[in-house]
């Protein structure tokens, strides 16, 4: 592959792929070629497993490129990687993001001598200044948040992303305006702990502050979306936002985890499963049409099938639409690694049994729909999404990227049809 453009994997989250864009970015200004950047996960130790099988495969399939590991494993565990014989470079989450990282890696000054570049991501107080404008060709994800300053027990990524800071609102802004113009029709806000948006700021905005700035400021913006977001901390102007903007989409993934007071305490989250159930009742009663995403652990530490059951129950008081279901898996150096574990099987049983529940709800929803017309965003010429996430196949072929009204027929599969 001499002279080719670097290749580019990543794995795990949405922030992570924005960051891949931005780095390819980068990686190309700075002249950078035969080479293979993995841009790694680091939430499960099954995502840091896979990330090291993908590394191999990639090393097998492109065996005279340099790669170059990056991300959230790389930045927490450096040492696994650097034992690893298939990877060149180790550069660490704030490494990735300057351009002068790539500059060097393009001029051959980080290799032999310094084949890892990781620094201490606790002292970093401010968010990357490289901001990319959108990627994809019809939906554009704008990260205005980093880090986290919880330490919920189960959790490695604080280690991996460091503590909470924000990206002022007119930097945001301004990047949402230039989106629009180069004609993007629905932005998503991301972040790793999205609510907590603005402490770090003079006067400490909250995000419902940033969403209504947004859609005031950018009135060409058709859709506007936030990504998951921790219930407990939403604030009044995200509620009225809610109640009150049609162009704030009417779907929310809430980072709930559990649904059982004791194991909520364990896991050192901030909110009981009272909270979580009046949070989506509010919203719902403000926004009928509000859908709910949500994450849910299933067989967190000392998880008895009482305190399951409790989880289980809360895709239903709650209405949970899309879950994200994770199997326990311990993270060395995390509290509840040294919690009693519960068995494995008892976990995969649990896990199957809550994406069974959320493979149902998901069929309500989608029966739901049939009869009704969405204002669906095009994704390619045969399918789109609905205000509420949901996909649409559609029968005849639209343009990319548009915003179509479709009158939906029926389901096919976990797809409405229109």
């Amino acid at each position: 592959m001499t002279g080719a453009a670097p290749k580019f994997t990543t794995l795990g989250c949405r922030l992570n792929a924005y960051e891949s864009e931005a780095m390819r970015e980068m990686a190309e200004a700075a002249g950078l070629s035969d080479a293979v950047i993995v841009n790694t996960c680091a939430v499960t130790a099954e995502a840091v497993r896979k990330s090291q099988k993908e590394i191999r495969r990639l090393r097998r399939e492109n065996p005279g490129a340099t790669v170059i590991v990056t991300g959230c494993a790389a930045q927490t565990e450096p040492e696994r990687f650097a034992a690893m014989g298939e990877v060149d470079l180790i550069i660490g989450n704030t490494e990735k993001m300057s351009p002068e990282t790539w500059t060097d890696a393009a001029r051959g000054f980080i290799g032999d001598t310094e084949r890892v570049r990781v620094d201490d991501i606790m002292s970093v107080t401010e968010t990357a200044g490289h901001l990319i404008d959108g990627f994809g060709r019809h939906r554009a994800y704008v990260q205005v948040q980093n880090g986290c300053d919880h330490r919920c027990t189960f959790c490695i990524i604080p280690y991996g992303r460091g503590n909470s800071r924000s990206v002022p609102a007119g930097v945001v802004v301004d990047q949402i305006k230039r989106l629009v113009g180069r004609g993007f029709n629905e932005v998503v806000l991301t972040g790793v702990d999205l609510t907590s948006w603005g402490a770090d700021l003079p006067s400490t905005p909250k995000l419902g502050d940033l969403v209504r700035r947004i859609l005031k400021l950018v009135p060409d913006l058709p859709r506007l979306r936030i990504s998951s977001i921790d219930s407990i901390e939403v604030d009044e102007a995200l509620m009225e936002a809610i109640a009150t903007e049609p162009r704030l989409m009417p779907h929310l993934h809430l980072s709930l985890q559990a649904g059982d007071d004791l194991i909520l305490k364990r896991m050192k989250r901030r909110h009981l499963r009272d909270d979580a159930i009046r949070f989506c009742e509010e919203a719902r009663r403000l926004r009928p049409e509000m859908t709910f995403g949500a994450d849910i652990i299933a067989g967190f530490p000392t998880e008895t099938d009482a305190m399951f059951e409790n989880s289980l129950r809360l895709v239903d008081e709650c209405s949970l639409t899309w879950l994200h279901v994770f199997p326990f898996s311990p993270r060395k150096g995390t509290p509840a690694a040294r919690m009693p574990q519960v068995a494995g099987p008892a976990i995969r049983e649990r896990a199957a049994r809550l994406r069974a529940a959320g493979d149902a709800a998901v069929a309500r929803h989608l029966a739901e729909q049939v009869g009704q017309a969405h204002r669906v965003l095009t994704e390619s010429a045969d399918m789109g999404r609905t205000e509420q996430f949901a996909e649409v196949r559609f029968e005849a072929p639209q343009a990319e990227g548009q915003i179509v009204t479709a009158q939906i027929r029926s389901v096919d599969g976990t797809r409405l049809a229109a």
